[in-house]
């Protein structure tokens, strides 16, 4: 019976049903922000819900019955459980936050999409390398807060008058949102050469280190795409020399 269960669970068929929960479940939820829906369907919105939350908590039931201990191996069954679990804590008045979270019930779509899978796993993977940009990028931020603080605090105290109020300053500047006719330019009517300080930092970090997070993101999920398909070679390596086997036993 549980391997014909393991069949039903990881069929095509039953993962494409949940997939279609899950996106009716977060069409339902958003519609619940529109006041007049509300009105006229509250009840059928309710009721969708409530039937989305049955259906992922039989699944979940399911999956523990047939892997058992196993399914707390694999992560991605662990983060469906997670979510599943935050659906089920009453949303009483210490809890009304909870309401609001049920919309991240369509983050389900990650563990059930394997191209969204190879997409987190290439995330996940890019982390570490990406530590050492994070942290070259928060010295450079804190090299010139200081700088900035000590040159233009003075005439500027709200963009630059302390070093917090320098990185959020330089944080704008980075992301290049109104930094030329917001900042600069009103500085450079003070300082004409204060573009000889933006301009290289913008460079630097607007243009060569966050480029850096792109490169590593992208090998580390071409990285991620090469042992996904590596892995699926063994498994059909494995079957057709289990194939053989089966052949030579028959043949003799």
């Amino acid at each position: 019976m549980r391997e014909k269960l393991q069949k039903f669970i990881e069929s095509s068929r039953f993962e494409g049903f949940i997939t279609i929960v899950i996106v009716v479940n977060a069409i339902a939820l958003g519609l619940e922000t529109v006041p007049s829906v509300v009105a006229d369907y509250g009840k059928w919105l309710s009721w969708a819900d409530e039937a989305a939350i049955t259906i992922f908590v039989i699944e979940i039931g399911l999956k523990l019955f047939v892997y058992r201990h196993r399914f707390f191996a694999s992560g991605w069954n662990v983060f469906d459980l997670l979510i599943v679990s935050v659906a089920l804590v009453p949303a009483s008045q210490q809890f009304s936050v909870l309401r609001a979270l049920r919309i991240l019930r369509i983050l389900r779509l990650v563990s059930v999409v394997p191209s969204m899978r190879q997409v987190v796993q290439g995330l996940l993977g890019a982390i570490p390398s990406m530590g050492t940009v994070i942290a070259l990028l928060s010295l450079i931020f804190y090299i010139g807060a200081v700088m900035a603080t000590k040159l233009f605090g003075q005439e500027f105290p709200h963009w630059f008058g302390t070093i917090g109020e320098s990185l959020y300053s330089l944080f704008q500047i980075m992301t290049l949102e109104s930094w030329s006719m917001g900042i600069v330019r009103p500085l450079m009517e003070v300082y004409p050469y204060a573009w000889a300080f933006f301009v290289p930092f913008i460079l630097v970090t607007s243009f060569i280190v966050l480029n850096l997070f792109i490169a590593i993101i992208v090998t580390a999920m071409d990285e991620a795409n090469n042992e996904e398909a590596e892995h699926d070679r063994e498994e059909i390596l494995a079957e057709i020399r289990a194939l053989r086997v089966e052949v030579g036993e028959l043949k003799k």
